[in-house]
């Protein structure tokens, strides 16, 4: 069965899925590798005191590790549940205010800030604004980073393609022979074309940082993982309670009960200039 929703209509629709279970989410996702936080603070001079606007905050994955080297952060997340259990997580910090509210629709502060961060969460605005929205929020010379994390070729490799066989089964839009592509292969140029055309960031360069780490996963938590996915969620019912078990019995049957999972994490900074383009 074709999935026929217009484009932004059903990016909008998934995006919403997250905040239906956020506790699961908050449990089961894994957060980012500590070297990714480095590189920020390398690129863009993240640390104490610096003015941190973070967008699609999500459960706090990416705003704990900033408040806790001293970024005064303000992290901006649309789901209500997302939203109450990054405040559940972020108590400790003074210097953290979290803002239900959708980044598109939410009135900008006066003051601009330092740095803006999108955590796997940039893909989820409306492309018709986010870049420009963004630059907004900015200080001349401020930085937007931006972090991309992907499945990529590696970990338990047969596992991935024995399980395109439960994807085919009960996701019809599954494209056939599907698999993780290899980490070398994962393409920036859209959103370097995005930041170009946004016409807010100088000549548009990037500067790009890559991490590539593993996670093994006991079945139980593997399937958590999957219940937290868009595409997952959006699946009927009944499709989705049959992928999960056809994964389930692979990973048990097959792969004694563990799998591992390779992850590309990939940060990517563009600055605003340092003054103002004259009119």
């Amino acid at each position: 069965m074709r999935d026929d929703t217009p484009r932004e209509d059903r990016r909008a629709t998934l995006a919403r899925t997250f905040d239906e279970d956020a506790e699961l989410y908050d449990r089961a996702r894994p957060g980012y590798p500590d070297g990714l936080f480095d590189d920020l603070a390398a690129l863009t001079g993240t640390g104490p005191g610096c003015r941190v606007l973070e967008v699609g905050a999500g459960t706090g994955k990416a705003t704990v590790p900033l408040a806790e080297r001293g970024c005064r952060v303000t992290a901006v997340e649309a789901g209500a549940h997302m939203a109450r259990v990054a405040r559940r997580r972020l108590a400790r910090f003074d210097v953290v205010e979290v803002v239900t509210a959708a980044f598109e629709t939410w009135p900008l502060p006066a003051e601009p800030y330092d740095v803006v961060v999108a955590a796997t969460a940039f893909h989820w605005l409306d492309p018709a604004v986010r870049a420009a929205r963004c630059a907004d929020a900015l200080r001349p010379g401020g930085a937007l980073a931006v972090v991309v994390t992907q499945h990529v070729a590696g970990g338990t490799e047969e596992f991935f393609a024995e399980v395109q066989e439960c994807y085919e089964r009960f996701d019809p839009d599954t494209p056939r022979g599907l698999r993780p592509p290899a980490a070398g292969d994962v393409d920036r140029a859209e959103h370097a074309d995005e930041v170009v055309r946004s016409g807010r960031f100088g000549d548009g360069a990037l500067d790009v940082r890559r991490h590539e780490w593993e996670l093994t996963y006991p079945t139980a938590a593997y399937l958590d993982v999957l219940r937290t996915y868009s595409g997952h969620r959006a699946l009927p019912p009944r499709a989705r309670e049959g992928l999960l078990r056809c994964v389930g019995a692979l990973v048990e049957g097959r792969y004694g009960g563990r799998v591992t999972k390779r992850y590309l994490t990939e940060l990517r900074v563009c600055r605003t200039p340092v003054a103002p383009a004259r009119g």
